[in-house]
């Protein structure tokens, strides 16, 4: 069994108009706003956190693993150089396979107001750089077939559609 230590840590990151900061349990206030939206829940069901659920979220995640420790957490805050306003969130979730080899999910959110801007883009080919970089064998998302946006983030990061639906998402894998 993988045991906490052994997972990687976000490291703070940047892009040309972005800073990804490691996540703190002190970004949800700042991120409430960001996220409580409905429309950001169009593909992925669900409705905005509360205040408090946000909260607690961001507390759990930092802790970097699951508690069992079969998962690593890594979250990043995107936030504009230019504006310094956070505009959206990637994020990593590790796991070793049967052969100890390293995967990591990604997901990604934006704000509603500031999709189009290609900021998930920029952020998740940071991140997915930044992963390779240190040994992940092999990175996957799962897109709502209807997100052409999120399919392109994924296209971006090197990742290629499969047939396999979970929960009504594709997978895809690079």
């Amino acid at each position: 069994m993988t045991t906490p230590t052994t997972w990687l840590e976000a490291a703070p990151l940047r892009s040309a108009r972005l800073a990804l900061e490691p996540l703190r349990v002190e970004h949800a206030a700042e991120a409430f706003d960001v996220f409580d939206d409905p429309r950001l829940h169009t593909y992925t069901g669900g409705e905005p956190a509360s205040r408090d659920e946000l909260e607690a979220r961001f507390a759990h995640q930092v802790l970097g693993c699951s508690r069992d420790g079969s998962q690593g957490w890594l979250n990043w805050m995107l936030r504009r150089h230019d504006t310094g306003r956070l505009v959206g969130t990637v994020q990593a979730t590790l796991e070793r396979d049967e052969h100890d080899e390293l995967h990591a999910e990604l997901a990604w959110v934006v704000a509603s107001d500031q999709q189009g801007c290609g900021y998930a883009r920029e952020a998740a080919v940071v991140v997915a750089g930044w992963l390779r970089e240190r040994g992940v064998d092999g990175l996957l998302a799962h897109v709502h077939p209807d997100h052409e946006a999120s399919a392109g983030v994924a296209r971006a990061v090197g990742l290629r559609a499969t047939t396999t639906v979970v929960d009504g998402e594709v997978r895809w894998v690079g």
